[in-house]
């Protein structure tokens, strides 16, 4: 399992454009985690399942609702990790009125979720293999912290521990 000092693993992420612009496409365009994370502080989080009951009304609202004080503490992006296809992920940052402050980042393989050794199980429940709910604060590509949540919790991983993280 990933841990503080280890650097993210190498993946490709997609992320849904509405609107061609910055070498972007409109549709799905590939992430290189490397390269995206490279020489920048990023607030990524991950969690189950886009349109999910903590995950639409908690998780994402609060880091849109911390963006500008997170942007003032340092991060220069926003990230949220699930195990989605790129289309529900950018159905889901229209409707989490998300643009321009959290990139809703698609791991439909879940190649990343899977190096990061963040899997959870929710197969027999119609979910298969997702993303287990955590947070890290990740400087020049290396985990500076991390924030695992316990089954079925949302209490360490929100938008006001990383934004205390990312001020100290």
């Amino acid at each position: 399992m990933i841990k503080v000092g280890d650097s993210l693993p190498a993946a490709t992420l997609l992320e849904f454009s509405e609107v061609e612009g910055e070498g972007c496409s409109i549709g799905p365009n590939p992430v290189d985690v490397l390269q995206a994370s490279a020489g920048k502080t990023v607030a990524l989080f991950a969690l189950p399942g886009a349109f999910t009951p903590t995950c639409s009304a908690k998780h994402v609202p609060g880091y849109v609702e911390k963006f500008a004080e997170l942007k003032a503490a340092g991060v220069d992006e926003i990230w949220c990790v699930s195990v989605n296809d790129a289309f529900v992920m950018g159905a889901w940052a229209r409707e989490q009125k998300s643009a321009g402050k959290v990139r809703m980042l698609a791991d439909g393989d879940a190649v990343f979720t899977k190096a990061t050794g963040l899997t959870l199980d929710l197969t027999g429940k119609g979910l298969g293999l997702r993303s287990n709910r955590y947070s890290m604060l990740v400087k020049d590509g290396k985990v500076a912290s991390l924030n695992i949540e316990g089954p079925g919790k949302f209490e360490v991983s929100d938008a006001a521990t990383l934004l205390a993280q990312a001020k100290a």
